[in-house]
């Protein structure tokens, strides 16, 4: 079964197909990552466009779509779900979320003990525990030198800009893979599973705030 995968929670724009299938791990067909964190509405349409091309596949193709749902940043992350969302309702696909860092932990799930970090920017990160690929704590967002760093090794661009502060063994993956997107919401994609509201992480709220009441001025 194909999925079409997308991730904005981050710096990397990403856009990919899976191919998902009972007992193995999910095999990328094609994957589109660009690191640009202020232009995710430019890049991501063309990079899904790209990655379908790539694959040979066309959405009546498709079983299902993921998207990672951060934890990040209020504005990327919301054009990722957005347009998943919109793919969703044009298509009659269902939709999965996936949590962002649960997709970089799938990857190193041979890993007993590991702490995933993403960049939250104010110099802070989010964050999450695993053992062997299952969270055992998080996500939340602090500042690294905050952190408990009681772990076997560490992984995510927070894990690498804050290394020094960290101080774990690093792995690869800075960003949510395609593949770890589609391994988390495999066994709903395998068991076609009602597709579900795409429900934003954010942990904090947005920099931009709504304009306050206007004060009335008196002479």
């Amino acid at each position: 079964m194909l999925a079409l995968v997308i991730d904005t929670s981050s710096a990397a724009v990403t856009a990919g197909v899976a191919e998902v299938a009972s007992g193995v791990a999910p095999r990328v067909l094609a994957q589109q990552v660009i690191i640009d964190a202020r232009a995710h509405g430019e890049r991501l349409a063309p990079s899904i466009q790209a990655s379908l091309a790539e694959a040979g596949v066309r959405f009546p193709d498709l079983a299902a779509v993921v998207a990672g749902t951060g934890p990040g940043p209020f504005t990327g992350l919301r054009v990722g779900l957005v347009t998943a969302a919109a793919i969703g309702d044009a298509t009659g696909l269902p939709t999965y979320g996936a949590c962002s860092l649960d997709a970089i932990a799938a990857v190193h799930a041979d890993c007993a003990d590991l702490l995933v970090a993403g960049d939250a920017r104010r110099k802070e990160v989010y964050w999450a525990r695993y053992r062997h690929g299952i969270r055992t704590a998080g996500p939340e967002v602090t500042k690294p030198a905050e952190l408990s760093t009681e772990a076997a090794a560490m992984a995510g661009a927070g894990a690498r800009l804050y290394s020094d502060v960290l101080g774990l063994p690093l792995l690869e993956e800075d960003y949510p893979p395609v593949a770890g997107l589609a391994a988390v919401a495999a066994e709903r994609v395998l068991n076609r599973a009602p597709g579900e509201p795409l429900t934003p992480l954010y942990l904090r709220r947005p920099d931009a705030v709504a304009p306050g009441e206007r004060r009335q001025v008196t002479a």
